[in-house]
């Protein structure tokens, strides 16, 4: 039986990707939800002409503070067409997207976990290097409604009529 707990995160994350996919689609582009088990992707997106297309990795949070917990999986970038879409959903008030190329997290969570591993901990203690939980953050909201680095519009290209 699942607690309640349990309960609410994975409503939240299930909320979260529909939110995601539903933005995509409000934007003009094919949005599709992945099987439960597919790894790394919970939406796959293509622009309407079907010429381009990203993965997108959903994680959301009920929490105001703009911060997410991932692990040291994570701090491998899966492809250059990979992406993360990190969703805030607090109370009433329509959902804040993040959206970040893969290896820009990646970059993020080993930088900020060998800084974290490199401090000493509480009373001077050498912390667990085998830790894997891993947190990126978007506090300054750089990365707020940036759908553009999905590079899903088509390439204007020059065609020759004869």
């Amino acid at each position: 039986m699942m607690t309640k707990e349990k309960a609410s995160s994975v409503l939240t994350g299930v909320a979260g990707e529909y939110y995601v996919a539903a933005e995509l689609t409000r934007r003009g582009y094919i949005a599709s939800l992945t099987m439960r088990n597919t790894r790394g992707t919970d939406i796959v997106v293509t622009n309407g002409s079907s010429s381009r297309h990203a993965a997108v990795q959903v994680k959301a949070s009920r929490k105001k503070k703009r911060s997410w917990m991932l692990s040291n999986k994570d701090e491998r970038s899966l492809s250059d067409t990979h992406f993360y879409v990190f969703v805030n959903m607090v109370n009433d008030k329509p959902p804040v997207y993040h959206v970040v190329p893969g290896h820009v997290v990646a970059e993020v969570l080993r930088r900020g976990f060998q800084e974290w591993a490199d401090t000493p901990g509480r009373n001077g203690h050498v912390r667990n290097k085998n830790n894997r939980i891993r947190i990126f953050n978007d506090e300054d909201g750089k990365y707020i409604d940036r759908w553009d680095l999905l590079g899903l519009d088509p390439i204007e290209e020059d065609i020759d009529v004869e």
